[in-house]
């Protein structure tokens, strides 16, 4: 099929067969496994896939691929093919009482960001994912406190999900070629997680909070949040900005902010 790749969608097809090989060795798809693949765009990926005996559930937007992708695997029935928008699908329906999903993807680099975000929603029904992702978008999701890369993403992926950088993958292994490096990233979803957070939402918006004000000290980022002192108490420095500040002294924070904004 020849395909126009669609700017609108951020379409960049991987046509790396050994780069296709190195992704399913380190994501090791198991027979009967329930995978779902996110942007199988021309089914390079979907094809291997398929190969290993998995159960598989696509999600693509561009119909026009969806109508390739019915044609091309037509007598696959372990192949299910969903026409929709991935920031919108619901992939908790997908899942099957006993088996965990195991989710793959050529993420689309225009809404990675958010489709991570919307992936996060459904951690409890997933046994891990393997995502291509723009390099520095997976360098911010494995950060480590003190450096420009650690963010809010860096906060939330790390509190949900076990990160790992795998491999990076060169522009000129896709059609059309991006004009930034790609990598691998593998996110495991914690069975507990790391710290404790009494209420999320209000931890979310103190995380959101400090980094839209990077820039800012923690006095002054965090002051409708908690007081220097109450900080001092707490042992965290007020003259810190939230670059540097570690999940778990951001839990400390959010549950003793909360608490004390309790009647």
């Amino acid at each position: 099929m020849t395909h126009q790749a669609r700017k609108r969608f951020g379409q960049n097809f991987l046509q790396d067969h050994r780069v296709i090989g190195d992704i399913l060795d380190y994501a090791h798809p198991q027979t009967g496994e329930h995978w779902v693949e996110i942007g199988p765009g021309l089914g390079a990926l979907t094809r291997p896939l398929l190969e290993t005996g998995v159960n598989l559930d696509v999600v693509e937007l561009d119909r026009d691929l969806v109508a390739h992708l019915r044609k091309q695997f037509a007598d696959h029935l372990r192949l299910n093919i969903h026409s929709a928008d991935a920031l919108k699908f619901d992939f908790n329906a997908l899942a099957t009482a006993g088996q965990k999903l195991r989710i793959i993807g050529n993420l689309p680099y225009n809404i990675s960001t958010p489709l991570m975000f919307h992936l996060l929603e459904t951690t409890a029904c997933v046994e891990d994912m393997h995502f291509m992702l723009q390099k520095e978008v997976v360098n911010r999701i494995c950060a480590e406190p003190g450096g420009k890369k650690y963010g809010r993403l860096s906060v939330m992926m790390q509190y949900f999900c076990e990160t790992e950088w795998l491999f990076d993958v060169a522009p000129e292994s896709f059609d059309p070629a991006p004009q930034v490096m790609s990598a691998i990233v593998r996110l495991v979803p914690r069975d507990k997680p790391p710290v404790e957070i009494a209420d999320f939402p209000h931890f979310s918006r103190l995380v959101t909070q400090a980094f839209s004000q990077r820039r800012k000290t923690l006095r002054n980022s965090l002051k409708n949040f908690i007081s220097e002192d109450k900080m001092a108490a707490l042992g965290i420095d007020a003259n810190l900005r939230a670059e540097s500040v570690s999940l778990a002294e951001f839990a400390l924070i959010s549950r003793y902010s909360l608490k004390n904004s309790q009647p």
